[in-house]
């Protein structure tokens, strides 16, 4: 589960000919959608910069998560991924953020199982939300499809 080749190129040259940025927000991805968006020569045309928030308190003070969104739905929500994505876009120069916040293993819960991941994307003042379940592969292959999966939320974002 790597990234596809095309993706991020393609990301690049269309946020590059509209004249947008990106800004990210990570929680379980740690980095993972910020590095393959800087992988490639030139990112910086449309690479404005990413927030890697683990923990609750991050969230708050680095993205202006709500903490009563926090206590009522959990850092693994759509609720908190909208937060997080429009906390990135305000915090930036970027014209569109991703959110990435889920459980990559191993663990989870009944209501939270491994695999679950959320997703956002915020352009304007609206935010998108999406939850993947991934299912139960193993850390590494899910902080891979969750990073997989936010780059292709980019490429529609940006179309």
């Amino acid at each position: 589960m790597s990234i596809f080749l095309p993706d991020v190129p393609a990301l690049l040259d269309r946020a590059r000919s509209r004249g947008v940025m990106i800004a990210c927000a990570e929680s379980c991805t740690g980095g993972m959608v910020a590095a393959a968006l800087t992988d490639l020569p030139g990112s910086s045309t449309m690479f404005d910069r990413g927030f890697v928030t683990y923990t609750n308190a991050a969230k708050i003070d680095m993205l202006g998560v709500s903490a009563s969104t926090l206590a009522a739905c959990g850092a693994v929500s759509e609720p908190v991924a909208r937060e997080m994505a429009l906390g990135a876009l305000s915090r930036s120069q970027a014209q569109v953020a991703v959110s990435v916040t889920g459980i990559a293993g191993p663990g989870g819960s009944e209501h939270k199982p491994e695999g679950r991941v959320c997703f956002a994307i915020a352009q304007g003042a609206e935010a998108i939300s999406d939850t993947q379940e991934f299912g139960a592969l193993g850390r590494d292959k899910v902080r891979k499809a969750a990073r997989d999966h936010a780059i292709a939320l980019l490429l529609r974002a940006i179309s």
